[in-house]
């Protein structure tokens, strides 16, 4: 399905937010050190982060807005050194609990970063579960709220 369908159906169906400013990107990017792939760019141009089937605080798919996305191995555990995870992941989905789905800015792949299941209890050990963010989002939104990637 193309970017602008998922858009479309995740304004629709579930919760997103206002829509990031250029500025706001352009100070997100010089912030972590890395661009916006084209899925992630469109996402935020059209909502600065949002939650899947319920509302905050009791949503288990929470996509951050930029100014929540920082490395995976310091919201995770804590510490900002490389004895905690590659500094080349950065939190994208609040999962609860200190687990996350993150990006690794280090594989891009056709124009697209991959994205890992960041369990805190094996982190910095990771599962990749989709090969873009747009991947990601279409499983997501039809997962019926759980980890689509989990055995149930």
């Amino acid at each position: 399905m193309s970017m602008e369908r998922l858009l479309e159906e995740f304004s629709r169906s579930h919760f997103s937010r206002p829509p990031a400013m250029a500025e706001q990107i352009a100070d997100f990017e010089a912030r972590v050190g890395w661009k916006l792939d084209a899925d992630l760019r469109a996402f935020y141009l059209h909502s600065n982060g949002g939650t899947l089937f319920e509302l905050e605080p009791d949503a288990s798919y929470r996509i951050l807005p930029l100014a929540e996305i920082r490395r995976a191995r310091l919201a995770i555990m804590g510490r900002d050194d490389d004895t905690h995870g590659a500094p080349s992941q950065y939190t994208l989905v609040d999962m609860q609990d200190t687990n996350y789905v993150v990006l690794d800015v280090s594989q891009q792949e056709s124009g697209r970063y991959p994205l890992f299941d960041a369990w805190h209890e094996t982190f910095p050990k990771t599962k990749r579960i989709a090969s873009s963010f747009s991947e990601f989002l279409e499983r997501a939104m039809r997962s019926d709220g759980f980890s689509y990637w989990l055995d149930r």
